[in-house]
């Protein structure tokens, strides 16, 4: 099975001002687009899995197990060795803030400067990280730090990406 990867965000922006004393407007723009493409493969640029879907907190945290309970569209059972990227957007009709980090155990340390560090994104928020072309990616270590926290109120929603690979 192969993948090819192309992360992408972009920005545009558009500023405008009223000058004072004066019937013209100023106006400032933004437009940047940031690229990393991953080929096929494991090692630095390259990515040979991914998790992607849809989830709902119920009543206690979710809990992504990333080595070895995840599945890709196709039903294999998923083991990241590494994680080279992140992409979570909330709903905007959720009641709280979506949490990531700080399981209760085995916890993904990833992009935390610790494992008992969280991320807060709030309703309708979107959160991407990707590690480039030039890293390996951060560590999963099955059976003691490959579980990511998401935490929020009963019913919240987010859609979560991770690419990776498995070696």
């Amino acid at each position: 099975m192969g993948l090819l990867s192309n992360l992408t965000v972009q920005l545009q922006i558009a500023q405008t001002k009223a000058l004072s004393l004066l019937t013209t407007t100023g106006a400032a723009q933004v437009s940047k687009t940031y690229l990393t493409d991953l080929t096929d493969g494991t090692g630095a640029g390259k990515a040979d899995l991914v998790f992607h879907g849809t989830r709902t907190i119920g009543g206690a945290p979710d809990d992504l197990d990333l080595a070895g309970s995840l599945t890709d569209a196709f039903g294999t059972v998923l083991t990241f060795a590494k994680v080279k990227s992140i992409t979570i957007v909330t709903y905007s009709t959720n009641a709280a803030n979506v949490v990531i980090g700080n399981a209760a155990a085995n916890q993904f340390q990833g992009p935390f400067g610790a494992v008992t560090h969280t991320i807060a994104i709030k309703p309708g928020g979107k959160f991407h990280l990707d590690v480039g072309k030039v890293d390996l990616g951060y560590a999963v270590t099955a059976g003691t730090g490959d579980v990511l926290r998401f935490a929020g109120t009963n019913g919240d929603k987010y859609d979560v990406i991770i690419v990776g690979s498995s070696a």
